[in-house]
Protein backbone atom coordinates (compact mmCIF):
# COMPACT_ATOMS: atom_id res chain seq x y z
CA UNK A 1 0.00 0.00 0.00
CA UNK A 2 1.34 3.53 -1.19
CA UNK A 3 1.35 6.37 1.88
CA UNK A 4 -1.62 9.12 1.21
CA UNK A 5 -1.55 12.69 2.10
CA UNK A 6 -3.66 13.35 4.64
CA UNK A 7 -5.80 16.23 2.89
CA UNK A 8 -9.38 17.61 2.94
CA UNK A 9 -11.53 20.40 2.21
CA UNK A 10 -14.49 21.01 5.04
CA UNK A 11 -16.62 23.81 6.28
CA UNK A 12 -14.60 26.09 8.65
CA UNK A 13 -14.97 25.91 12.29
CA UNK A 14 -14.58 29.15 14.52
CA UNK A 15 -10.71 27.73 15.81
CA UNK A 16 -9.73 28.01 11.91
CA UNK A 17 -10.35 31.78 11.60
CA UNK A 18 -6.35 32.55 13.09
CA UNK A 19 -5.31 30.56 10.50
CA UNK A 20 -7.64 32.10 7.96
CA UNK A 21 -6.36 35.89 8.73
CA UNK A 22 -3.00 34.21 8.65
CA UNK A 23 -2.86 33.22 4.77
CA UNK A 24 -5.36 36.19 4.00
CA UNK A 25 -2.60 39.14 5.16
CA UNK A 26 -0.18 37.46 3.40
CA UNK A 27 -2.12 37.21 0.37
CA UNK A 28 -2.89 40.70 0.81
CA UNK A 29 0.22 41.99 1.48
CA UNK A 30 1.50 40.43 -2.04
CA UNK A 31 -1.36 40.84 -4.18
CA UNK A 32 -2.74 44.10 -3.19
CA UNK A 33 0.44 46.25 -2.10
CA UNK A 34 -0.29 48.67 -5.22
CA UNK A 35 -4.02 49.02 -3.45
CA UNK A 36 -3.37 49.06 0.34
CA UNK A 37 -0.65 50.69 1.35
CA UNK A 38 1.76 49.29 3.56
CA UNK A 39 0.91 51.12 7.32
CA UNK A 40 -2.80 50.67 6.32
CA UNK A 41 -1.57 46.19 6.28
CA UNK A 42 0.15 46.46 8.98
CA UNK A 43 -2.33 48.40 11.43
CA UNK A 44 -4.96 45.49 10.59
CA UNK A 45 -5.38 43.63 14.25
CA UNK A 46 -5.44 39.84 13.23
CA UNK A 47 -7.32 38.89 16.12
CA UNK A 48 -10.43 41.13 15.44
CA UNK A 49 -10.20 39.98 11.66
CA UNK A 50 -10.29 36.36 13.23
CA UNK A 51 -12.88 37.23 15.53
CA UNK A 52 -14.82 38.77 12.30
CA UNK A 53 -13.87 35.43 10.36
CA UNK A 54 -15.55 33.56 13.34
CA UNK A 55 -18.62 35.53 13.44
CA UNK A 56 -18.89 34.81 9.93
CA UNK A 57 -18.64 31.18 10.14
CA UNK A 58 -21.15 30.91 13.29
CA UNK A 59 -23.36 33.19 12.66
CA UNK A 60 -23.80 34.06 8.54
CA UNK A 61 -26.04 36.88 7.47
CA UNK A 62 -27.69 34.95 5.09
CA UNK A 63 -27.97 30.31 5.84
CA UNK A 64 -26.06 29.84 2.44
CA UNK A 65 -23.43 31.81 3.24
CA UNK A 66 -20.49 29.40 3.92
CA UNK A 67 -16.42 29.26 4.54
CA UNK A 68 -14.60 26.42 3.76
CA UNK A 69 -11.20 25.45 4.28
CA UNK A 70 -8.28 23.27 2.44
CA UNK A 71 -6.65 21.30 5.15
CA UNK A 72 -3.21 19.27 5.30
CA UNK A 73 -3.63 17.38 8.38
CA UNK A 74 -5.25 20.01 11.31
CA UNK A 75 -3.39 22.79 9.02
CA UNK A 76 -5.29 25.12 7.46
CA UNK A 77 -3.76 25.85 3.62
CA UNK A 78 -6.71 28.02 2.14
CA UNK A 79 -9.65 28.89 2.56
CA UNK A 80 -13.36 29.75 0.53
CA UNK A 81 -16.45 32.05 1.10
CA UNK A 82 -19.44 31.04 -0.90
CA UNK A 83 -23.16 32.81 -0.71
CA UNK A 84 -25.56 34.08 -3.07
CA UNK A 85 -24.38 36.41 -5.68
CA UNK A 86 -25.24 39.72 -5.31
CA UNK A 87 -24.62 41.39 -8.09
CA UNK A 88 -27.80 43.57 -9.38
CA UNK A 89 -28.21 41.29 -12.65
CA UNK A 90 -27.88 37.89 -10.85
CA UNK A 91 -30.57 35.64 -9.78
CA UNK A 92 -30.29 35.44 -5.83
CA UNK A 93 -31.75 31.97 -5.88
CA UNK A 94 -29.99 30.51 -8.75
CA UNK A 95 -26.77 32.41 -8.82
CA UNK A 96 -24.25 31.16 -6.16
CA UNK A 97 -20.57 33.27 -5.72
CA UNK A 98 -17.35 32.34 -4.92
CA UNK A 99 -16.73 35.61 -3.16
CA UNK A 100 -13.30 34.46 -1.86
CA UNK A 101 -10.51 31.92 -2.78
CA UNK A 102 -6.98 31.79 -1.10
CA UNK A 103 -4.30 29.42 -0.71
CA UNK A 104 -1.20 29.60 1.27
CA UNK A 105 1.33 30.81 -1.07
CA UNK A 106 3.59 28.23 0.19
CA UNK A 107 1.76 25.23 -0.73
CA UNK A 108 -0.06 26.31 -3.77
CA UNK A 109 0.19 23.90 -6.64
CA UNK A 110 -0.11 20.98 -3.57
CA UNK A 111 -3.90 20.24 -4.83
CA UNK A 112 -5.57 22.35 -1.62
CA UNK A 113 -6.89 24.90 -4.26
CA UNK A 114 -8.30 21.92 -6.05
CA UNK A 115 -9.95 20.58 -3.17
CA UNK A 116 -11.38 23.69 -2.28
CA UNK A 117 -12.81 24.73 -5.36
CA UNK A 118 -14.55 20.87 -5.71
CA UNK A 119 -15.87 21.67 -2.23
CA UNK A 120 -16.97 25.00 -2.59
CA UNK A 121 -18.96 23.96 -6.02
CA UNK A 122 -20.56 21.03 -3.99
CA UNK A 123 -21.71 23.72 -1.50
CA UNK A 124 -23.42 26.06 -3.93
CA UNK A 125 -24.53 22.84 -5.66
CA UNK A 126 -26.20 21.20 -2.21
CA UNK A 127 -27.43 24.78 -1.35
CA UNK A 128 -29.40 24.94 -4.97
CA UNK A 129 -27.46 27.53 -6.75
CA UNK A 130 -27.62 26.18 -10.23
CA UNK A 131 -25.28 28.80 -11.95
CA UNK A 132 -21.66 30.15 -9.97
CA UNK A 133 -20.34 33.01 -10.76
CA UNK A 134 -16.71 34.56 -9.41
CA UNK A 135 -15.00 38.23 -9.67
CA UNK A 136 -11.58 37.48 -10.55
CA UNK A 137 -8.80 40.20 -11.14
CA UNK A 138 -7.81 40.68 -14.51
CA UNK A 139 -4.32 40.44 -14.35
CA UNK A 140 -4.11 37.15 -12.33
CA UNK A 141 -3.18 34.91 -14.69
CA UNK A 142 -2.45 32.27 -12.71
CA UNK A 143 -5.67 32.31 -10.74
CA UNK A 144 -7.84 32.80 -14.53
CA UNK A 145 -5.68 29.98 -15.78
CA UNK A 146 -7.04 27.39 -12.99
CA UNK A 147 -10.49 28.55 -13.12
CA UNK A 148 -10.69 28.37 -16.76
CA UNK A 149 -9.04 24.58 -16.65
CA UNK A 150 -11.50 24.03 -14.04
CA UNK A 151 -14.63 25.06 -16.80
CA UNK A 152 -14.91 28.60 -15.76
CA UNK A 153 -15.64 31.13 -18.71
CA UNK A 154 -15.85 34.88 -18.77
CA UNK A 155 -19.44 36.20 -18.78
CA UNK A 156 -18.80 39.37 -20.68
CA UNK A 157 -18.81 41.38 -17.27
CA UNK A 158 -16.62 43.79 -15.81
CA UNK A 159 -16.10 45.91 -13.26
CA UNK A 160 -13.65 48.13 -11.53
CA UNK A 161 -13.22 48.84 -7.72
CA UNK A 162 -11.40 51.86 -6.64
CA UNK A 163 -9.20 51.72 -3.72
CA UNK A 164 -7.85 54.38 -0.87
CA UNK A 165 -4.69 55.13 -2.67
CA UNK A 166 -6.30 55.90 -6.29
CA UNK A 167 -5.74 52.95 -7.74
CA UNK A 168 -8.50 50.90 -9.61
CA UNK A 169 -8.80 46.70 -9.36
CA UNK A 170 -9.91 45.89 -12.74
CA UNK A 171 -12.33 42.80 -12.44
CA UNK A 172 -13.94 40.44 -14.95
CA UNK A 173 -16.53 37.92 -13.89
CA UNK A 174 -16.45 34.11 -14.99
CA UNK A 175 -19.19 31.69 -14.26
CA UNK A 176 -20.32 27.96 -14.54
CA UNK A 177 -22.77 25.53 -14.70
CA UNK A 178 -23.84 23.21 -11.41
CA UNK A 179 -26.53 21.74 -13.07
Amino acid sequence: MSPTADVSARLAWPDDAAAMVRIQLASWRSSYAHLIPADELAALDPDELAERWAATITTPQDARLRVLVALERADVRGFALVHPSFDPDSDRVADGEVGEFVVDADHQREGHGSRLLQAAMDTLAADKFTRAVWWLNVDDDALRAFVTESGWAPDGAHRELGSATGATVKQVRLHTSLA
